[in-house]
């Protein structure tokens, strides 16, 4: 079940019929908790014994931290429940990797190691690592345990987040659950704007661009240069439409509820650096990356650096490079068990390694110097740079991303030149909607259904995706990790 299918449309529409009769609050947090579990059932019931495992053990860790003296006993609680988190994200989604890149050595001493056949749950990535930041915030002192054991639940399955983010911590969710959550007009109304927002990016450019899209990396070497460039240009407005069109419907869907989600998002084709691209793609992530791991990290490799360091290099820089290079490694493996997403990973961090040693170097003051041509080249520079990584991200193996940029790198006029005009149309579109972004920054496009002609805009908005959105219902591309 996909929030733009017609089987969550109808599940929503009983859930907020039911809600709208239920007067206790108490009751409508316990419907929200069956319903996030049906939601997510609907994908495989026998996960969701593996969510209650998790929410238990994470329950029962937050409570054993707060509990125990400073000192070890709370270390120990803390890594209890990392290992628990990630023990169990390990093991589903790296099993199975781990044993195919330990075969050939296996075979070399004739033995054959098994394959078990392994289900990745959906959502696993999100949710253990939403476990993982609310241990550490209580460790940290940040949080205290919440005493409720439903409201963590809730917490931890909540159906809008619960597939593919944003990654909500703690400390944004749980304070929510001070206050009751009737159905309110207001919610409703802002809900239901965001989630239209989502749903169209969702079926007018994301699926749109991905009819062009598949053919082209799927048989690369078939098509000319400039077909494998706008392929390329169309997977970037995708996986951007695609996953930006779920947060807007998960963020809509939340506040149709009563609740409150951190954007995930902020214009990120606009960013004229790769350190500023991920301040805007996929923020919540990126935040989380930043506040438990990197900076850990980087703490811990300064102070190693320190301690033993040749003259004239600076720890502060030196360490940031050395975290960084880990933590997008990292970054990279958790987008999925593939080496192809290590190595889109450890580019990204190459290149924000690079950004921040020749930042140093230069100093910040000459930044932006060369006015208005520079601010162009900076930004064309990132662009080309995430065209490029967005192949080995998107291609299925090494030899296809190899062969889709030896195409683009190619003068020559061979292959087919396929072009999909619908395509052409939604790419076009995004790429306007992305350069009124650059002088609205602060501003999205909204359908405010309380002026009237927001209505017959919402009208033609509907006609649109009857006539032009494909048929079907695609997946979305992070539900996969």
């Amino acid at each position: 079940m996909i929030f733009s299918s017609a089987e969550f449309f109808v599940f929503f529409a009983l859930l907020l019929g039911t809600l709208a009769f239920t007067k206790w609050e108490g009751a409508r947090r316990n419907l929200l908790i069956v319903a996030s579990y049906l939601f997510y059932a609907w994908w495989d019931w026998r996960a969701c014994f593996l969510l209650f495992g998790v929410t238990l053990v994470g329950f029962r860790v937050a409570h054993g931290i707060a509990g125990a003296p400073a000192g070890r006993a709370r270390q120990r609680w803390l890594l209890l429940g990392i290992a628990a988190n990630l023990g169990v994200l390990a093991f589903f989604k790296y099993t199975d990797f781990l044993l195919a890149n330990a075969q050939p050595l296996f075979r070399i001493a004739g033995l054959e190691l098994p394959r078990p056949e392994i289900v990745l749950p959906v959502g696993i990535s999100f949710f253990t690592f939403q476990c993982i930041s609310y241990l550490i915030d209580i460790y940290r002192g940040l949080l205290p345990a919440h005493r409720s054991f439903r409201d963590y639940m809730l917490f931890v399955a909540f159906f809008p987040q619960l597939l593919a983010g944003p990654i909500v911590r703690g400390g944004q969710f749980l304070p929510q659950m001070e206050r009751e959550h009737p159905l309110r007009a207001g919610d409703l109304r802002v809900g239901l704007e965001r989630f239209l927002r989502g749903f169209t990016k969702k079926m007018l450019f994301a699926d749109t661009l991905a009819v062009w899209v598949g053919p082209v990396f799927a048989h690369p070497a078939a098509y000319s240069p400039l077909t494998c460039w706008l392929a390329v240009l169309a997977y970037a407005g995708q996986v951007y439409y695609d996953f930006s069109g779920y947060t807007d419907m998960a963020i809509g869907v939340a506040r149709m509820l009563g609740f409150e989600y951190p954007e995930n998002f902020r214009h990120p084709y606009s960013a004229r650096s790769i350190a500023e691209f991920w301040q805007r793609w996929h923020i919540t992530l990126s935040n989380w990356l930043r506040d438990y791991l990197f900076l850990p990290l980087a703490y811990a490799v300064s102070r190693r650096i320190e301690a033993d360091r040749p003259l004239g290099v600076r720890a502060e820089t030196w360490s940031y490079a050395a975290a960084i290079l880990l933590t997008m490694f990292l970054g990279g493996l958790w987008h999925g068990a593939s080496w192809t997403f290590v190595v889109w990973g450890v580019l990204h961090g190459l290149a924000l390694a690079v950004h921040r040693l020749v930042r140093d170097g230069r100093g910040r003051r000459a930044q932006g110097r060369y006015g208005r041509p520079g601010r162009f080249a900076s930004w064309a520079l990132t662009f080309l740079f995430l065209l490029v990584t967005w192949v080995i991200f998107r291609a299925p193996d090494f030899p296809t991303a190899w062969e889709m940029l030896k195409r683009m790198v190619s003068f020559g006029a061979g292959g087919v030149r396929w072009y999909y005009v619908q395509g052409l149309v939604a790419l076009g579109a995004g790429v306007l909607l992305h350069l009124w972004s650059l002088r609205h920054e602060d501003r999205s496009p909204s359908l405010d259904l309380r002026r009237p002609l927001a209505w017959p805009a919402l009208a033609a908005l509907l006609l649109a995706l009857l006539l032009f959105a494909p048929a079907g219902t695609n997946p979305f591309i992070y539900l996969r990790f």
